[in-house]
């Protein structure tokens, strides 16, 4: 088999041999040639001549990527410098106490010009007084406005927000892409304005809500999953975009340590694009309820081949008395030792397609109101129909 030569590889081999002959004929006293016969630099610049003209224009790979690798270091070493600057003046130190006793503290964010501050439900639950300290040492009693434990939101109010902590920008979290970069501002185990950088490692997650009703938990829907560094002291802080807009709000961590592990999750800010302005004006968010309960785990393809059943949708397993669901004539099912599909199985809501109970959860959150009617389109003993459903207001 021939072997192509790569020329540029072997001129630099000459170019190695005159670069050592030249050396010898300096230092070896047995050569024959004398030191000043032999001009070492003339040879290696003809040779180095010589290899750069037959050598391809493009750069070699190492130092042409140390360059790119180089600009993009200091590209994003600038922006996530920008992004500290920019919002951490808004990015605050909440501090919980209980009858004068110190229970702990948490991260909250500006939200208006009214001097609204965002931040966990959990964080101030406990609480019957708190501090909100701003970066630049100012500190302030801060007020209970509203709460919820489904969505982990809450709002404090203080009186007199100061000028250097404008309220932040809210991004769009149904644009974001798995992947992007992501800023987490905080203050974990009480070091105050702290900064971790990841990325989104995934979207599309849920969380258990921390209020139990009628024998199950209520579902957070649409969580972010980043592996930013998220900590005790973190939560209720920003979770930012390269622009310095918030995407989400740090909520929690899987850990079986309590500190970070990689898995970091966030609230939507859509959600605190909705719930926040209902928790300012009444103290409450309302949520829509169709008054389901629907099957946790997938079916397997046999189970499906069973039902005659599409593997996207959910499936209804019990209707409460009293609720939208029934008023609407939903049917629910749980599936017997015989496997009779006599129950309804849910694919769309109008029109969107659901795919799992998290597509329906989220679609209910996010995209409807209480009092509003809705169209799914459900399979009922193999056939499809369209069901009309008024909801009502979650219990």
């Amino acid at each position: 088999m021939i072997r192509k030569v790569n020329r540029p590889f072997y001129l630099l081999i000459v170019l190695l041999f005159f670069l050592t002959l030249a050396c010898q004929a300096a230092t070896n006293p047995e050569n024959i040639l004398p030191v000043s016969t032999v001009d070492a630099q003339a040879i290696v610049a003809q040779a180095v001549a010589t290899v750069r003209a037959e050598a391809p224009v493009v750069e070699p790979v190492g130092l042409a990527g140390t360059a790119v690798n180089s600009q993009i270091s200091t590209e994003l070493e600038q922006r996530l410098v920008q992004v500290y600057r920019q919002v951490n003046p808004s990015v605050v130190h909440i501090f919980v106490y209980f009858q004068n006793e110190f229970l702990g503290s948490g991260t909250g964010f500006v939200f208006d010009s009214e001097g609204h501050i965002v931040t966990n439900n959990h964080v101030i639950a406990d609480g019957d007084e708190y501090e909100v300290v701003f970066p630049d040492g100012q500190r302030q009693y801060g007020n209970v406005v509203g709460t919820d434990v489904d969505s982990d939101l809450a709002v404090l109010q203080v009186s007199d927000l100061p000028a250097n902590a404008p309220p932040v920008t809210l991004a769009d979290s149904s644009n974001l892409q798995v992947g992007q970069f992501v800023v987490a501002i905080g203050n974990p185990f009480g070091e105050a304005s702290s900064m971790s950088v990841g990325i989104i490692s995934a979207l599309g997650r849920t969380l258990e809500s921390q209020r139990l009703v009628s024998g199950g938990y209520f579902s957070i829907p649409q969580i972010i999953q980043t592996d930013a560094a998220i900590n005790p002291g973190n939560s209720g802080g920003p979770l930012l975009n390269l622009d310095g807009n918030v995407i989400g709000v740090n909520s929690a961590i899987l850990s079986r340590t309590g500190a970070n592990s990689g898995v970091g999750y966030a609230i939507p800010v859509n959600a605190v694009r909705n719930i926040a302005p209902a928790l300012i004006a009444t103290g409450r968010y309302r949520y829509p309820y169709m008054g389901i309960s629907m099957r946790s785990e997938p079916f397997t393809l046999r189970e499906l081949e069973t039902l005659a059943l599409p593997s996207q949708g959910v499936w209804v397993s019990g209707v409460g008395q009293g609720t939208p669901a029934e008023k609407a004539g939903l049917i629910g099912h749980n599936l017997d030792a015989a496997f009779r599909p006599d129950g309804d199985y849910i694919i769309a809501i109008d029109g969107v397609p659901v795919n799992s109970s998290d597509d329906l959860l989220s679609y209910l959150v996010f995209e409807t109101q209480v009092g509003e009617t809705v169209e799914l389109t459900v399979i009922r003993r193999g056939e499809e129909i369209k069901v009309p459903l008024t909801l009502g207001e979650r219990p």
